[in-house]
Parts: structure tokens; C-alpha cells; sequence
């Protein structure tokens, strides 16, 4: 009785695991073949130029200062920090 939902359906007689094999080296070549084109298509320049690209000065990645935000974005900041510590989600 303890078994009843417990179904272990046979592995597929006409699957070979060499077509599994196949299938998923198909798989990985269309990705490689996508993401060439996709650099032919493009370019690498927005990819080279996001590397090189000098820090902005000033930008430290912080947080901005609250004084700076209006006073509507302050407010839903505050709503969504106090639902965190209700819901027990504290940053």
C-alpha cells in the first residue's frame, strides 16, 4: 500500500545512450554556433569598450544619500524595509 505512488517508469527501449550523447553535443554545438554569430553579427566593441572604460570619478557604488531622493522614494523605502523585518527578511 505504501508503494502505490511510487511509479518507475522503464527507461525508453528505443533510446540508445549514444543518442543521448549525440543530442546533447548538438545541443552545446547550436549555443557555440549562436553565440558566434551573434559576436559576428555585434561586434565585441560595447564588450571591449565596457572593459576598458575608465571608472567615472566620484562613483564609489554606494548608496546614494538620502537627503538627495525625493521625498516619495524615501517613503517607499522605508515601506519596503519594515515589510522586510515584518516578514522576517532583514538586509
Amino acid at each position: 500500500m505504501g508503494h502505490a505512488c511510487t511509479h518507475h517508469p522503464a527507461p525508453d527501449p528505443h533510446e540508445h545512450p549514444v543518442i543521448a550523447v549525440i543530442a546533447i553535443i548538438a545541443i552545446v554545438a547550436a549555443m557555440l554556433l549562436i553565440a558566434w554569430a551573434g559576436l559576428e553579427v555585434h561586434g565585441t566593441r560595447h564588450i571591449e569598450a565596457a572593459l576598458v572604460e575608465p571608472p567615472i570619478e566620484g562613483d564609489l557604488g554606494g548608496p546614494l544619500d538620502p537627503a538627495l531622493k525625493p521625498e516619495d522614494a524615501r517613503d517607499v523605502d522605508a515601506a519596503v524595509t519594515s515589510s522586510r523585518f515584518a516578514t522576517g527578511f532583514s538586509p
